[in-house]
């Protein structure tokens, strides 16, 4: 996806934005090639078919939740349709300003924590009725672990060279062992340091909100060992009022994407993500051998 392409998309059908400056963001993701429009705007635009099912449900959906959540996220301006050679629906949104949330860029992290908590708890408290259910569209946030049983045991198989996969493989059969069986709620579904803003420090807005849906909400939990410390923890959970089968639940989820990813960085040489997943690893496992004792 280049400068141009995305050009001839606005210009064949947002004419009005035809002449405002088009320039790739600083960082991109994965799920979407995203480019800045103007000084206030964002374009964009999924990188496969799968990540493409989210659009529809995110100009539905981010309108309802938007009014309801304690800080900003994505508004919604226009709608594209496939084009130039590229195949998929796409997407407007106002730009969002702010730095992605670090360990080192959160000037508070107990205050940190709580807003997030706070936003956690805003999102859940929406009426789920008709929300969208798991699914290819979010990866299956929000189902059952299970989802991920293979992809967990490969992971472990290809890092038993490099780490303990004895506790590991113990969180993760804690985690499939704790049933869920509540009501639908509203999740988030991938709140990460790249979907969480900072301005000064604070919470500012959260992002990109292709793999929301209702179900267990589990899966908002993995940033309590992703990102946060003690005690913001301790305090993320505490304001959450998570019980423990939610809680080793959340700590799977949090396995299965650091498993995988540090599988990935470790195949392809990648040091600095091997390090800062190694740490998120081990707080993981540090964490649930307190919880035993």
């Amino acid at each position: 996806m280049d400068t141009r392409t995305v050009r001839q998309l606005v210009s064949e059908q947002f004419p009005q934005w035809s002449r405002l400056t088009i320039e790739p963001v600083s960082t991109p993701g994965w799920d979407n090639y995203t480019f800045h429009l103007g000084g206030d705007m964002v374009v964009r635009l999924p990188s496969a078919s799968e990540y493409a099912l989210a659009v529809e449900k995110e100009h539905r959906w981010l309108p309802t939740l938007a009014p309801q959540l304690p800080v900003p996220i994505p508004s919604v301006r226009g709608r594209g349709e496939p084009g130039a050679g590229y195949p998929f629906p796409w997407s407007v949104y106002d730009w969002l300003g702010g730095s992605p949330a670090t360990q080192t860029d959160i000037t508070g992290p107990l205050q940190f924590a709580e807003q997030l908590a706070d936003f956690v708890v805003s999102l859940r408290s929406i009426d789920a009725a008709g929300g969208p259910q798991p699914g290819i569209h979010n990866w299956f946030r929000g189902a059952t672990l299970l989802t991920y049983a293979e992809t967990t045991r490969r992971a472990l198989d290809t890092l038993s060279a490099h780490i303990d996969v004895e506790p590991a493989s113990q969180i993760w059969a804690d985690a499939l062992a704790a049933d869920w069986n509540g009501d639908d709620v509203w999740f988030h579904g991938d709140l990460a340091e790249g979907n969480l803003l900072l301005e000064d420090g604070h919470l500012t807005a959260v992002i990109d909100f292709g793999t929301c849906g209702v179900g267990d909400p589990s899966c908002d939990l993995a940033i309590a060992w992703t990102l946060l410390v003690e005690p913001g923890r301790q305090a993320f959970r505490d304001r959450l009022q998570v019980d423990d089968a939610s809680w080793a639940r959340g700590r799977g989820w949090a396995l299965w994407k650091t498993l995988a990813g540090l599988a990935s960085s470790i195949t392809e040489d990648d040091d600095q993500e091997t390090a800062r997943l190694m740490r998120v690893h081990g707080e993981l496992v540090a964490d649930y051998a307190e919880a035993q004792s």
